[in-house]
């Protein structure tokens, strides 16, 4: 069978074979089957999604078609954590060192951040001196010495989606589940990882804004894993209002260590805190470290009242070049006040683009990003704030960007005369 065929079979609504999509996947790696070709492909499986087992064979030739790190020696359990995206999301900052801190092998690869959903390697960037090149044998000798090692994406590491997912970019084919699916789990099979737990986000900070599509996302991580030999482990969680009080690199960071340290913070870190901790119970329990998501959170929230995971976090920070107390600090930081009563809405997609427009983010792949300005909320949905109380920070690189993102914060952030709720941070 042709590659040809192959279109023509996923055209007509047929099924693949497992050999049809080691060709793919193969050809993609290695440039033999030409662009024009791919695209075509891929946008016949938009129209007639793989099924669960195509979507098993396609990710396993996917995690195949380049190098694997091979994690035998070091200590299991060998997890991985995958976010889908939003605002405000710094959540592996806080969950690597508390699970290396309860005694966890964690090696994960991060990408940068596109549009209003940042990146972790941009957060990690912000620290002064961090290295996000270390080869495979590095983070392997890392991971042996203090439990965790990250590092960027790698062409050599599942390189089939490297070329799929830039032409998904390209050919409007991004929002397919099934391959979705199969570009998250194929880098994590790569990576080494048997324990993977996946936070889906969903709302107008995500990727994902339809519950619907984000639980059908969430079922398929779940049962591609357990096919392909994975255990996989999901919850959907809120993004309609931006994850914590930062959203900005170094901002982001601080608030991290923060956490880490037990420090007092503003009621959005308290929410941010409780995902983190979430997250690190079901990691733990799903990798048979612990014998129960409650035993989980006892050893996660142990780690933090310790400081076990804040000298985790530092240990990895040095490990990999980098000097946290040293993050850059924008040049103006304006504040934001607002009337009296309780907070409506606090818009994630709003918020996320104020950022972008002071230079915290990226709109194309190539723009360099500023990592000292951002956005520090004081409230959340559901919060009362008094008259002229602060709502929010603006940390600007100047006066004129300070003033366009207040302006763009003040519509962001509703205040009613009604108390409402606190919304539920899981949903589903």
């Amino acid at each position: 069978m042709t590659f040809l065929d192959v279109i023509a079979t996923r055209r007509d609504g047929g099924v693949h074979r497992e050999e049809d999509l080691r060709l793919l996947a193969d050809g993609s790696a290695d440039g033999s089957i030409p662009d024009y070709q791919l695209s075509a492909w891929l946008m016949a499986a938009f129209l007639n999604p793989l099924s669960d087992q195509e979507t098993a064979w396609l990710t396993m030739a996917m995690a195949q078609s380049g190098d694997r790190i091979d994690l035998t020696g070091l200590p299991k359990p060998w997890v991985d954590k995958h976010s889908t995206g939003g605002v405000g999301d710094k959540t592996t900052l806080v969950l690597l060192p508390i699970l290396a801190a309860c005694g966890l092998t964690v090696v994960k690869m991060s990408g940068r951040g596109l549009g209003i959903t940042g990146g972790t390697v941009d957060k990690l960037s912000s620290i002064p001196g961090f290295r996000l090149d270390l080869s495979p044998e590095e983070m392997k000798a890392q991971a042996s010495r203090i439990g965790l090692a990250l590092t960027g994406q790698t062409p050599d590491l599942a390189p089939a989606d490297k070329t799929l997912y830039a032409l998904r970019d390209v050919t409007a084919t991004v929002a397919s589940i099934p391959l979705i699916v199969s570009s998250i789990l194929s880098k994590k099979i790569a990576g080494g990882a048997e324990t993977i737990v996946i936070d889906v986000k969903c709302g107008s900070g995500a990727f994902m804004t339809d519950l619907k599509e984000a639980t059908h996302l969430s079922r398929l991580l779940v049962s591609t894993g357990d096919l392909c030999g994975l255990k996989v482990k999901t919850s959907i969680s809120d993004m309609n209002q931006p994850l914590g009080s930062a959203v900005g690199n170094s901002l982001e960071v601080a608030e991290a260590l923060a956490v880490l340290s037990g420090e007092a913070f503003a009621p959005p870190t308290t929410r941010f805190r409780e995902l983190c901790l979430h997250y690190a119970a079901e990691t733990l329990a799903a990798s048979g470290k612990c014998l129960s998501e409650s035993e989980g959170r006892m050893a996660a929230e142990r780690a933090l009242d310790t400081g076990a995971a804040l000298n985790k976090a530092y240990e990895w920070f040095k490990a990999q070049g980098g000097d946290a107390d040293r993050l850059p600090e924008a040049h103006v930081v304006a504040p934001l006040s607002g009337e009296g009563g309780w907070v409506q809405e606090v818009d994630a997609e709003a918020v996320g683009r104020a950022v972008i427009e002071l230079g915290g983010g990226r709109s194309r792949k190539e723009d360099v990003i500023d990592l000292s300005v951002g956005v520090k909320l004081h409230v959340q949905v559901g919060q009362q704030v008094g008259s002229g109380g602060l709502l929010a920070e603006v940390h600007a690189a100047s006066d004129d960007d300070a003033e366009q993102a207040l302006a763009s914060l003040k519509a962001a952030i509703r205040i009613g005369p009604n108390p409402i709720p606190e919304p539920p941070l899981f949903l589903g």
